[in-house]
């Protein structure tokens, strides 16, 4: 008879079974809180960064090993996270002279929670692929906030096997995670949010402004129909800070013409219609014109106001 596996006995049993050992790449102002909670759930983590010093600082502030490079950073490790800026920082990472794709073993796992296109999600599928290990394309919605909370949501694509392995360790900076779909998917899937994200502040910008015309109370407004069907996250979460022209809450219109970019691109080739995605994306265009490169997405209120 063939005798069953002996399950964990203790605490300590367990954790030595569920966690893992990682590597995350890029300590932006996602990278950094979202290792952090890696490390928080028992994962031994080791850091990269382009700039030295801030991995130095994550591991004075969280413990684990800060590494030289991608590839010194992915030896030994069963999962490596990478999130960085764009496609050409991505391919550098992975795929330069000391890449983290020189350092994986077979059968480990690439999970990359960068917003990129999906022609780099397939090129480095590929190469993952003729090296024996596997890669997800996973990029990340919730913005500073959810990552410093540990509330992101991540958007799949990918092999539902390696998948399975990596979502739990993923959960551990996350509310919700789903494989949407063959590699390339989770990148659509992000392509999709920002459309979305992109029609609803120019609509609820436009709200506040007419409001402000029409000389109602702002927030006194906001609070009524938030409770109806106007009501959203955007509403609920910057409605009153864009009424009062603050726009320092992470997710830089920068990044968020960067990801139109991919979107309109990705729209060209498929044959989509985006005429509100793609006229927003020029309003985002006036208000780096006006100095707000750094400003959040929210910011599309104040070209209304200037």
């Amino acid at each position: 008879m063939t005798q069953a596996p002996s399950l964990p006995r203790t605490e300590k049993d367990f954790r030595e079974r569920t966690m893992a050992k990682v590597a995350f790449l890029g300590l932006g102002v996602m990278g950094y809180p979202m290792a952090r909670h890696l490390k928080d759930k028992g994962h031994e983590v080791t850091v990269y960064n382009r700039t030295s010093a801030k991995a130095d600082k994550w591991v004075s502030e969280n413990g684990g090993r800060a590494a030289k490079t991608p590839r010194e950073a992915a030896e030994g490790q069963e999962i490596v996270f990478a999130c960085v800026g764009n496609d050409d920082d991505l391919r550098q990472v992975t795929l330069g002279a000391d890449g983290a794709f020189h350092g994986m073993g077979r059968g480990t796992i690439f999970v990359d929670h960068t917003t990129a296109s999906t022609e780099v999600a397939r090129e480095l599928y590929a190469a993952a692929q003729e090296k024996g290990f596997a890669f997800i394309d996973a990029p990340v919605s919730g913005g500073q906030a959810g990552a410093e909370n540990g509330v992101l949501t991540v958007m799949c694509g990918g092999d539902a096997e390696p998948y399975g392995t990596a979502e739990p360790v993923i959960m551990s900076f996350a509310r919700a995670c789903r494989l949407l779909g063959p590699t390339g998917s989770g990148q659509l899937t992000k392509m999709i949010n920002q459309i979305c994200i992109a029609g609803l502040v120019q609509g609820l910008a436009e709200g506040i402004h007419f409001g402000k015309k029409a000389g109602l109370d702002i927030e006194a407004v906001l609070e009524v129909i938030s409770k109806g069907a106007a009501g959203s996250w955007q509403m609920e979460n910057r409605g009153k800070t864009m009424n009062q022209g603050k726009f320092d809450f992470g997710f830089a219109v920068d990044w968020m013409r960067k990801d139109l970019f991919i979107v309109l691109g990705e729209a060209r080739k498929n044959g989509a219609s985006l005429p509100v995605t793609a006229i927003v994306d020029q309003f985002y265009a006036e208000v780096q014109k006006m100095g707000g490169n750094r400003w959040d997405t929210s910011s599309l209120i104040a070209r209304l106001d200037k």
